[in-house]
This record gives C-alpha cells, structure tokens and sequence, in this order.
C-alpha cells in the first residue's frame, strides 16, 4: 500500500479556525483512495523530527504570543528545514505559520520575532489592533496549468510584504495586506496562505494538488488519483463564490 508521511507541527498551539481541518481532509482523501496516511505531531519538548523524513509538512495559525514561544523552537531545525524545502517536501503553511518562514514579524509594540528567513517576505502588525483583514475571501491561482478559484477565511492584522510569487489573485477579501491585490505566497511545493476555514475542505482541487504531487514525487511516477463524489462540495463552491462575487 502507497502511503505519506505528514508532520503536523504544534498542533497544540497551532490551530486557529479550524486548522486541524486540513489534516482530517488530507487523511479522508487519501484513505478513500487506498493510500495510508501516517500523521506524526510535533510540539515543543518532542523527540526532534527529520524533517526529509516526511513527504509533507503542515503548520496552521497561532496568535502573536503562540508564535512567540515556537519560534524559539522552531528556529533549530532552520538548517533541516531549509534542506527539506530544497529537496522538493511540501510544506501547507497557514497563517502564523506562513509568517514564521519568513524573514520576521514585527508586533503592535515594536518587537520582532525572528523568522526562519526561509522566504523572502516579511510581516508587520499595524498599530491599531481592532483594524483587521477579515471576512471571506476568494482568490485564483493555477494548478497544473488550470487556474482555480480557492475560497477561505482571513483574520490577520500583520501585513505580508514582497511576496515575489504569491499563491494567487485576490478576487473578493484582502491578501497579504488591506487591499491587497496579491494573497499568500507559492513554490512548486510551497503554499503559504492566511486562508483558514479550513482550507482544504473547501478547496478539493488543492487537496488533491498537494496529494498527487506528494505521491509523485515520493514514488517517482505520474499517479492519476480516482475521482471522489464531491458533488457536495462543489454545490457549496458554487453558492459561496456566487454570493461573494456578486459583491464585487
């Protein structure tokens, strides 16, 4: 049986909106098809993880002060890390997550917690806490060449700055920044995103993106994955981007 490892970091200070989503979709969609999904957490004081070992990497969203205590973590395994994103694991980072890999965020007050400088990007908080990006928000990226619209939740008042190959166009929400015309940030194995909701249950087609490239890369082939019924999801799609473009 084909199986992927997943590392899912800091589930217990991690998991903002609904994060933990993301997992159960991936398991789902894997198990349905026939493939094993072996999840393996990790928080702080655990036996410290390869990160090469696993053949995807999920970190959700955390406040100011949770991002504070792991990234005191987080930073020593900056040099594996590095390695893994070279060699091609995938990493679906979410929210908090998505500004520690970078080179910084900047607090209300001034202080700076250090990023893993993994990614250019930089991240800065606004002086008024009550003003926020939040609410729905759609963008359209492309995947394998077709370009798909995805829908999620945004809620962040740090402001994301040059993003050189952001995950898509903002159609309908803020972005990295208020108004922003750009969302997240996107490598061939590399999405990072302030989309919660979660993510992946709203967006099948990105499920799947992240799960044949996985599967690929790991046994070297091009594996079609079978259909799953997900007229549900599509009819859900369907009336969300309805009702939030027609906004616009």
């Amino acid at each position: 049986m084909k199986e992927l490892k997943i590392l899912y970091l800091y589930p217990d200070i991690l998991e903002l909106y609904g994060d933990f989503g993301n997992i159960q979709v991936l398991r789902y969609r894997l198990e349905q098809r026939g493939f094993k999904a072996i999840i393996t957490p990790y928080s702080i004081g655990d036996l410290a993880p390869n990160f090469n070992d696993y053949d995807l990497v999920f970190a959700g969203g955390g406040a100011d002060q949770e991002q504070s205590i792991l990234a005191k973590d987080l930073i020593q395994y900056k040099d594996n890390i590095q390695q893994a994103v070279d060699d091609g694991v995938f990493f679906l980072l979410i929210c908090g997550a998505y500004q520690l890999f970078g080179k910084y965020y900047k607090g209300v007050e001034g202080n700076i917690i250090p990023g893993l400088e993994i990614f250019p990007y930089y991240t800065e908080a606004i002086n008024d806490r009550k003003k926020r990006c939040i609410g729905n928000i759609v963008i359209e990226t492309t995947l394998n060449n077709i370009k798909t619209k995805v829908i999620g939740f945004e809620n962040h008042g740090g402001q994301t700055f040059d993003v050189n190959t952001p995950f898509g166009d903002v159609l309908f929400g803020n972005g990295n920044k208020f108004g922003d015309s750009k969302e997240g940030f996107f490598l061939n194995n590399v999405i990072a995103t302030y989309l919660h909701g979660p993510l992946l249950s709203k967006n099948p087609e990105l499920a799947d993106y992240i799960i044949k490239y996985c599967l690929d890369r790991k046994y070297n082939e091009n594996i079609t994955l079978s259909a799953l019924d997900d007229s549900f999801e599509s009819c859900v799609r369907e009336q969300l981007l309805d009702r939030f473009l027609k906004k616009l």
